[in-house]
């Protein structure tokens, strides 16, 4: 039911999980204070029950896992390695497949070899799955033709069909959310460990897909690697460290009751952990400093994240710093910038200066995708390709002048070959948006401008 982290060093406590009540009564802080984005759950009683099976049901990750990635994140910040972060905008449970997670693994995993390659940095894999079923919305409810219901909140709350009984929140989805993510992390245990993730399949890991210059330029990338491994063959080198790989999975944590129930206690240290995932993050919507989500994850072991939007001041992320990470422990706090292609040159310094001038020591990571949403003249909310490429072009363009980090890339992607955004080398116009317009909430980027954006992210790293 879990996931390890491959080569991590194991460690004994790991499974020293209590799921006990005693020591967690202070995570229910959260709801004495200001909470938004959450479901108004009909039935009291049955949210009481589900959340009283979730808080005995197995964890799904370990303190250990979580401690590694800790590490991980702290050398992102110091420049020593790259966060490479992808998956849905939000999981659905019909999609939650075995091709399809097969699917999201292998493009972050051909991404991961383009920026290793190109940039010569480990690279720190981590998926947005097993946990990402619910998304903030912009309104309550939703009215069409007179009809007013709530608004769809992704699987882990309500249905998307446009009914009283499927927008009606039902707790039970919680449990399915627990279940479903099981499983995922169940497959990318054995996609990550057993063979598939083995460096010397990075041939392999472009079969199926259709043909195009990003998978073009990827083979031509492929065959160097190939090359680059034959000579380390030839000189007795021991393959064992390319055949798995460590991947961790992550999520917004929106939905307290799910996160609250899923905390356990580490029985050697006293810590609570977030047992829902390794890595979680506090959304632009959010982020209040006096909020419940705030207050729920300052709590948490986990290294947490946290959206930066356009309107984030210096004082916002002092704030954020003292509540989320007031010991400035390395590798605990992530800020996820978020400020649109237009923007990005123009907010993002005195961010990023302010926080150094502070001495924190936060990774910084660009969400290209959130700034850059538009609505297409035929209705369908889309982005455009040449944006998200110019708002990582800007983040790079900042950190190199301010002599900082770039530690890191968010993105909304799926292994499918969608047709959500616009452009990229498949040229995907409007009218192509009809094709395969997939997504239930955001945009994603398909397989191959996946591709195309780690060769650009490689290329800007490789420069830094």
């Amino acid at each position: 039911m879990t996931v390890h982290s491959p080569g991590a060093p194991a460690r004994a406590h790991e499974f020293a999980l209590s799921s006990s009540n005693a020591g967690l009564e202070a995570l229910s802080s959260w709801r004495e204070l200001p909470r938004v984005q959450q479901p108004t759950w009909p039935d009291e009683q049955e949210r009481a029950r589900v959340f009283s099976e979730l808080r005995t049901a197995p964890p799904l990750v370990f303190a250990g896992e979580v401690d590694v990635l800790r590490e991980r994140l702290a050398a992102a910040a110091r420049g020593e390695a790259f966060l490479l972060q992808g998956g849905d905008c939000a999981e659905t449970f019909a999609d939650s497949t075995a091709d399809r997670i097969r699917n999201k693994i292998r493009t972050i995993l051909q991404m991961a070899a383009v920026l290793t390659y190109g940039a010569s940095l480990p690279v720190i894999k981590m998926g947005r799955m097993a946990g990402q079923f619910a998304k903030p919305r912009s309104s309550d409810t939703e009215t069409r033709d007179g009809l007013t219901l709530p608004t769809y909140r992704g699987d882990g709350v309500n249905g998307f069909a446009f009914t009283e009984e499927a927008r009606r929140p039902d707790p039970e989805r919680l449990w399915r959310m627990y279940t479903t993510s099981a499983q995922t992390l169940n497959l990318l245990r054995a996609f990550t460990s057993g063979g598939f993730a083995d460096l010397r399949e990075v041939h392999a890991w472009n079969k199926g897909f259709i043909s195009g210059p990003g998978y073009d330029r990827y083979e031509q990338l492929a065959g160097q690697i190939d090359k680059a491994l034959r000579f380390m063959d030839a000189c007795g080198a021991d393959f064992d460290a390319i055949r798995v790989v460590e991947f961790y999975a992550a999520h917004e944590a929106l939905l307290l009751d799910y996160e609250e129930a899923l905390s356990r206690i580490d029985s050697r240290t006293g810590e609570i952990y977030d047992c829902s995932g390794h890595f979680l993050w506090i959304g632009e919507r959010t982020r209040q400093l006096d909020g419940a989500h705030v207050e729920f994850l300052s709590q948490v072991r986990n290294p947490i994240g946290v959206k930066l939007g356009p309107s984030a001041t210096v004082d916002d992320a002092l704030r954020l710093i003292d509540r989320l990470d007031p010991d400035r422990e390395p590798g605990r706090l992530t800020f996820i910038t978020r400020m649109g292609a237009e923007r990005i040159r123009d907010r993002l310094p005195a961010l990023v200066e302010g926080v150094r001038d502070a001495g924190a020591q936060v990774a910084w990571v660009t969400d290209p995708m959130h700034g850059n949403t538009i609505t297409a003249s035929n209705g369908y909310k889309t982005r455009r390709f040449t944006d998200i490429l110019d708002e990582v072009r800007g983040f790079f363009e900042v950190h190199r002048e301010l002599g900082t980090v770039p530690a890191g890339l968010h993105m909304e992607m799926t292994g499918d070959d969608v047709t959500e955004v616009l452009g990229g080398t498949g040229e995907i116009d409007e009218a192509a948006l009809e094709q395969r317009y997939e997504t239930l909430v955001d945009p994603r980027l398909n397989h191959q401008q996946s591709l195309e954006l780690a060769f650009l992210v490689a290329e800007a790293l490789d420069q830094h």
